[in-house]
């Protein structure tokens, strides 16, 4: 008994085990390979979260290629709304004390949802204006063919005048190449008692970002409108139109001159690569990523859409797995 007791177990052992292997076996066979389901599933995951900030619906877990379903993606309300509020976010150190001051939000919303060239943000024909007061205050995006792109809009002109002595818009000078091609500087804390006029920022600590580099502040501010104040009461004064060397020489005379430069130049498409891998990475490019940064900015100069620099990064491989 003990023996025939034995032999029924070691058979049944033996069935469980053989059972086993031919469940693993068909997992793995569901499991394995370039197109698995979990892989596609956790593909669509990332997709539809970085894209929506949702989570994915049954249709889009089930797609057999979840890149390939960029392109509603992309035209989805969520995406257009959470895209807009992204660029706020990078183009502003806070949030605006009203809404009009935001006016980064409102212009990307608008050209996203109007399918517009992201070189509009900057010198589009647009002006984004504040209407009603208080908490009725809102903000509207209209047509101006004096307009470029938000960069002449009261709220965000008033919010960036800045303080200088001689009414020399040195903040809005710095957000402008900021926002544009992706100038970053540190702003230094000036002891009690520093000179802080034009003197002063030609000290050695200070030139090189006022006086001496492609960017120098002083001398891209001197094209801009300057700040004029009458007690509580801000106006802003003309350029005097007479065209100066920037940006490593070009000639510009004005905010329209300036930007323009910009937006041609490599740098443009640079930034707006790196905006794009902060949006889906929340940090910059790597040098291993090299390869499809330069996708992203060879495609982003061919059509000039944000979108087609998005899809870059997010239809590689790279970005499932």
């Amino acid at each position: 008994m003990q023996i025939r007791h034995f032999l029924i177990t070691g058979l049944a052992f033996i069935s469980a085990f053989g059972t086993g292997r031919f469940l693993m076996k068909n997992l793995s066979a569901q499991t394995a390979g370039p197109d698995d389901f979990g892989k596609k599933e956790r593909c669509a995951i990332r997709m539809v979260i970085a894209f929506r900030g949702l989570s994915p619906t049954p249709e889009a877990l089930s797609a057999a290629d979840p890149q390939a379903g960029l392109a509603p993606l992309m035209s989805s309300p969520e995406f257009m709304e959470k895209f807009a509020r992204f660029v706020n976010a990078r183009y502003n150190d806070e949030p605006g004390t009203t809404v009009a001051e935001d006016s980064a939000y409102h212009l990307s919303l608008y050209i996203l949802q109007n399918n517009r060239p992201w070189h509009e943000l900057f010198d589009g024909p647009y002006d984004v204006q504040r209407k009603g007061n208080g908490q009725n205050q809102a903000a509207i995006v209209a047509q101006d063919p004096n307009g470029l792109g938000y960069f002449r809009s009261e709220p965000w002109l008033l919010r960036y005048a800045g303080n200088e002595l001689q009414g020399l818009k040195l903040n809005t000078a710095y957000r402008i190449l900021h926002n544009v091609v992706g100038l970053r500087l540190t702003a230094t804390t000036n002891a009690p008692g520093a000179d802080v006029s034009a003197t002063g920022r030609q000290s050695a600590a200070c030139r090189s970002c006022h006086y001496d580099g492609w960017y120098a502040l002083d001398k891209t501010a001197q094209v801009l409108s300057r700040v004029q104040r009458d007690g509580d009461a801000v106006s802003f004064v003309p350029p005097d139109g007479q065209a100066r060397p920037l940006l490593d020489g070009a000639m510009i005379a004005d905010d329209r001159g300036l930007v323009q430069n910009l937006v041609q130049s490599e740098n443009f498409a640079f930034a707006s690569c790196r905006l794009a891998f902060n949006f889906l990475y929340a940090r910059d490019e790597s040098s291993c990523e090299s390869a499809v940064f330069d996708r992203c900015m060879t495609d982003f100069k061919k059509t000039g859409m944000i979108q087609s620099a998005l899809a870059a990064i997010a239809q590689d491989a790279s970005f499932c797995q």
